[in-house]
């Protein structure tokens, strides 16, 4: 029984109940009136998709899921609302057991120490070493806040928080060391880059495993609080390479070199390439917030509007084409993306809807040749993956996870056959075994779609009428998932159908095939159980739901 239909019978339970009294009678008959009105006109569309398994258009890295850890402290407040606590880098309780075991849940998951904050993070190491104080407001600083200090036995602590989670760890260095503001927002002279090689030193030293090392934070173009010209900023990204090469030179691999971190300049990004030259940075960083701040009181209406969605693909695009005619060495990443930006929208970023941006923006960015996508934030603000607090899993926390489990690096092409604008389709090779896993988002909410999902090999098998087919031949047509290599035994596929719980889109509870995800009793994280579905069954996406499906039977010879 549909949502719909069961609120429809639940409102006749109450009708027949209710009889006997005149006032409820007519408001029981006019609620199951007009329940049934919207049960006959939830709208049905047939529809097809096509896939493509033969070669993926692309490959991500396989650990794609990022989340960052930032240095806001507890007093950063947007729009009279203060989301951040103790979820910085300095404070944040690494001992806490749900922590630790929300981030081991992803085996490798990659971790971004970075933020607005970064530029102004001294290390206390070498000729910096002394008092040590944390970040304070300062009202003519730079985001009001005054300079802040890493002491080294916080270090030592976040290292050993890495090493037992299997972190891969991205550390964004201060770049703005050693410049003087020149004008209001523009930041002149060389980077003292003294701090940071002894920082790298003491690193070494310790046997700390870094993947790479990030220059700077949002300096690219006009910059957010502060900006370098591109030119110097290239220069002093050689110089950061150079040390890097000279301090990692017995070790293979060394750490990458990624930049800017910042929001996309066409001009800026190309000239930075153009100065630095072949092979010095080795990753492109950019940072999304394509839904506007976090106050907007549309902003639900935005991530609910697959025509705003898709207007990052605009940027994706630019981005992509700017690395491929400058920097054609380099990878692209997302270095920080959390939607809305100034801490991410209250009572929204942390809820069930949010997830429709986040995975549409995920499978998006993977199509347009992004290897690592890092969300803002693992936690803290109101866009945290994790409640600042309790340190309970948001559920944008969970799309991550299934993300990470199921989709694999190999980016498939989509057909779409009869498909309204509002169902989003992406597909890639599956995770850890065979076939392929469709990712399905619904954004509208009274289109049901059923759709039927051909396998590009299979496609003629429609069109044939000569030949006798055989029982399993027939399936094949019918639901062309099935490849050639099938057998009576596998005709089935796996479905994860994400909903929120009572149905609200705000709710802070994420249905699994309709059991809450919760922690445990002991305070791990639930397993994520599919529904295995027989093949005959017709594929339906529910209005506003989105849904995994793996197809461990579809021929996809280029994902093996």
């Amino acid at each position: 029984m549909s949502d719909s239909a069961a609120a429809a019978f639940s409102l006749l339970i109450d009708f027949r109940l209710s009889y006997m009294s005149p006032m409820g009678f007519c408001a029981s008959l006019f609620l199951l009136l007009a329940s049934l009105y919207a049960t006959s006109a939830l709208y049905v569309q047939d529809s097809e998709l096509v896939i493509n398994g033969t070669l993926p258009m692309f490959h991500t890295d396989a650990n794609y899921i990022c989340a960052t850890i930032d240095w806001w402290p507890n007093d950063k407040c947007n729009y009279n609302h203060c989301p951040w606590g103790s979820a910085s880098a300095l404070n944040l309780d690494l001992s806490h057991p749900v922590l630790t075991k929300a981030v081991q849940a992803f085996e490798n998951l990659r971790i971004r120490v970075g933020g607005s904050l970064q530029d102004q993070v001294v290390y206390n190491v070498g000729e910096i070493a002394g008092p040590c104080h944390p970040f304070t407001k300062l009202k003519w600083g730079l985001f009001g806040f005054s300079k802040g200090c890493l002491t080294m036995d916080r270090w030592d602590e976040l290292n050993n928080f890495f090493a037992k989670t299997r972190s891969l760890v991205t550390f964004g260095l201060n770049a703005l060391r050693g410049r003087q503001q020149i004008k209001k927002g523009v930041w002149g002279g060389k980077w003292n880059f003294t701090n940071a090689r002894d920082f790298i030193k003491y690193t070494i030293s310790k046997g700390y495993k870094i993947h790479s090392w990030e220059f700077g934070n949002e300096l690219s173009g006009k910059g957010i609080g502060a900006m370098v010209h591109a030119e110097q900023y290239g220069s002093d990204l050689i110089e950061l390479r150079g040390i890097i090469d000279s301090l990692y030179q017995n070790f293979r691999p060394k750490p990458l070199l990624v930049a800017p971190g910042g929001f996309f300049d066409k001009e800026w990004f190309s000239k930075l390439l153009k100065v630095s030259g072949s092979k010095i940075v080795d990753v492109m960083t950019l940072h999304l917030y394509n839904l506007g701040p976090g106050i907007d009181p549309n902003l639900v209406n935005k991530i609910l509007d697959p025509h705003f969605l898709s207007r990052a693909s605009v940027t994706f695009t630019d981005f992509q084409q700017t690395i491929k005619t400058y920097g054609p060495w380099a990878s692209s990443w997302i270095g920080e993306s959390g939607g809305a930006y100034n801490s991410g929208g209250l009572h929204v970023s942390d809820t069930f809807v949010n997830s429709f941006w986040y995975l549409d923006q995920l499978a998006m960015a993977a199509k347009y040749h992004t290897e690592v996508y890092c969300r803002q934030t693992l936690i803290g603000g109101n866009y945290g993956l994790l409640n600042r607090t309790t340190f309970t899993p948001n559920p944008d926390y969970y799309s991550a996870l299934l993300w990470h489990r199921l989709m694999g690096t190999g980016v498939l092409s989509v057909g779409r056959i009869n498909v309204g604008p509002h169902l989003r389709t992406y597909a890639h090779c599956s995770k850890g075994k065979a076939g392929v896993t469709l990712l399905l988002i619904n954004l509208s909410n009274q289109t049901e779609f059923k759709l039927k999902v051909h396998n590009i090999l299979n496609i003629n098998l429609h069109t044939t009428k000569e030949r006798k087919l055989s029982f399993i031949d027939r399936i094949k047509s019918t639901f062309s998932w099935i490849g050639s290599k099938s057998t009576k035994e596998g005709l089935g596929r796996e479905e994860y159908h994400l909903t929120p719980e009572g149905g609200d889109l705000k709710s802070k509870t994420m249905l699994l095939n309709g059991f809450p995800l919760q922690l445990t009793q002991t305070g791990d994280i639930p397993h994520l159980k599919p529904n295995v579905v027989d093949v005959n069954s017709p594929i339906v996406i529910a209005p506003l739901t989105m849904k995994f499906i793996q197809f461990p039977n579809f021929d996809a010879s280029g994902c093996t």
